[in-house]
């Protein structure tokens, strides 16, 4: 809070930050909380402008950031696939060459047909990370490494987390854990708060 109560209008999150990454690039992001690591992936995304400088990203970005976005409570786990589908740039006929091994992977069932308003946190985690990594991606933006579902599911999910990052080209992942960024990039920036 400011003087008199009143919140300020924006917060510079993020300054001189100048970064070039190249195929085979595995950046890990640290900082503690209020650094900008989740700003600076979202910006990375696209979900923010910046307010000065320039961006320029090449290739399909997949952002593992909040993989429940764009997903409807009311409409059913098919009708999410096509949406979230819908949002990663894909046409309806991608979508619909993909549903099927989606609706495999998340192991949903008969639910699919449900109002996701239905389902479990676990349930939902487990629909948008099916639909989120089941297109290839030449950039990978991650907050934290996923850990979804239930211990059978979170198995299948590593593996296919592990497959999905092997495939990009880059990989940019934000955490806290010291042991997760040495054992999964080859590059490390530390942001200090501001």
């Amino acid at each position: 809070m400011t003087k008199n109560n009143i919140l300020p209008h924006s917060v510079m999150a993020l300054n001189n930050i100048t970064l070039q990454l190249k195929d085979g690039d595995r950046l890990g992001v640290m900082g503690p909380n209020g650094a900008g690591k989740s700003t600076l992936l979202r910006t990375l995304a696209g979900v923010y402008l910046p307010t000065s400088g320039t961006i320029e990203v090449k290739g399909r970005v997949a952002s593992l950031i909040d993989i429940s976005l764009g997903m409807d409570v009311e409409a059913s786990g098919f009708e999410n696939i096509r949406m979230r589908g819908i949002m990663m740039g894909l046409s309806l006929r991608q979508i619909r060459s993909m549903e099927d091994e989606i609706a495999d992977f998340s192991g949903l069932g008969d639910f699919l047909h449900m109002p996701i308003r239905t389902y479990s946190t676990g349930m939902h985690m487990r629909l948008g990370f099916a639909v989120s990594t089941a297109v290839a991606a030449d950039i990978i933006l991650m907050d934290e490494w996923l850990s979804v579902g239930d211990s059978e599911f979170i198995l299948k999910a590593e593996k296919r987390l592990e497959d999905f990052i092997g495939r990009s080209s880059i990989l940019v992942i934000a955490s806290h854990s010291e042991d997760l960024i040495k054992k999964t990039t080859n590059k490390i920036i530390n942001l200090a708060q501001v």
